[in-house]
């Protein structure tokens, strides 16, 4: 039985959002690999832009055309106009000009769902066609290297973003070591997403510059230990202070994704305690308490 005693009593703060789940084939799997990278590279909600992740990789027998594919998570807050023009962007710039590659919608329940014909569809300049294949709507855009297609309509969901846990470390090795094996563990799990990988720049909301948005969560910076002095929250012995961020379809699956995480590098050399960022409940819409996920 996995102990617990490394972990902080402590909460999480997670906020609710709407996300696209969509899946992105093409001919080969590196095609497929770098498109869902490139689209889900910048996890930028907090700036107003849409947040993305890789979800996991499929194989030719999981998608609608028999190829390689990858499912990506597509995350705003609000607005659904902001989404509609952001995610053109991922779309038009990171997926769209790999070769051979075509995206579906997957997002499963979903509540509503956003055009692509306006500002996807039209990058074929007018001549682009709708058509139906695989039992779909699709939209065939003509590009150089034909073609582009992707499903006329992708849907979008409700779920929650911003669940997230704290892994401190006393070593370099703990950070990337446990790391890894925490993106690959979450992976495993249906329906969530690590938009930040192992994320090594916590930051809080208050800021002394407004301009660019968040900054660092000074208090646990390891370096500025002793120029903080009792302002410092570093504990004895930490180092380093990563951070895995989950966004999921829905509470029961962020859950799991943190319990399996902690569970499978809890014992790991180096690691020295787990907690969680919060800001006294005053900034997310929900909070979650690690240790009832873990012993739920």
């Amino acid at each position: 039985m996995v102990s617990y005693e490394k972990v902080e009593d402590t909460f999480f703060e997670y906020f609710d959002g709407m996300y696209i789940r969509a899946l992105i084939t093409a001919e080969d799997e590196l095609t497929v690999k770098q498109a869902a990278y490139d689209s889900t590279a910048t996890p930028s909600a907090v700036i107003g832009r849409v947040e993305a992740g890789v979800e996991k990789f499929v194989g030719p027998d999981e998608t609608p055309d028999g190829r390689p594919g990858a499912i990506v998570q597509f995350w705003l807050t609000d607005d659904l106009e902001k989404f509609e023009r952001e995610l053109s962007y991922r779309i038009r710039q990171d997926i769209l000009v790999k070769p051979f590659t075509s995206v579906f919608s997957v997002t499963e329940n979903p509540v509503g769902s956003i055009g692509m014909m306006d500002k996807v569809g039209h990058c074929g300049d007018g001549y682009e066609w709708e058509f139906e294949e695989y039992g779909r709507k699709m939209i065939n855009v003509p590009i150089a290297v034909p073609d582009f297609k992707i499903e006329s309509e992708l849907e979008y969901a409700e779920g929650i973003m911003g669940g997230n846990f704290w892994y401190l470390c006393s070593t370099k090795e703990a950070v990337l070591e446990a790391g890894r094996i925490i993106i690959d563990t979450i992976a495993e799990i249906d329906g969530t997403c690590t938009p930040f990988g192992i994320c090594s720049a916590a930051s809080k909301p208050e800021t002394n510059f407004p301009w660019i948005g968040p900054s660092t969560n000074h208090p646990y910076c390891p370096s500025l230990k002793d120029r903080l002095g009792d302002e410092s929250k570093v504990p004895e012995g930490v180092n380093y202070i990563p951070e895995i961020v989950i966004n999921a379809v829905d509470e029961e699956s962020m859950n799991l994704a943190i319990k399996s995480a902690i569970d499978a590098i809890i014992d790991i050399d180096g690691v020295v305690g787990i907690s969680a960022g919060n800001f006294d409940g005053k900034l997310g819409e929900h909070t979650a308490n690690l240790l009832d996920i873990l012993n739920g």
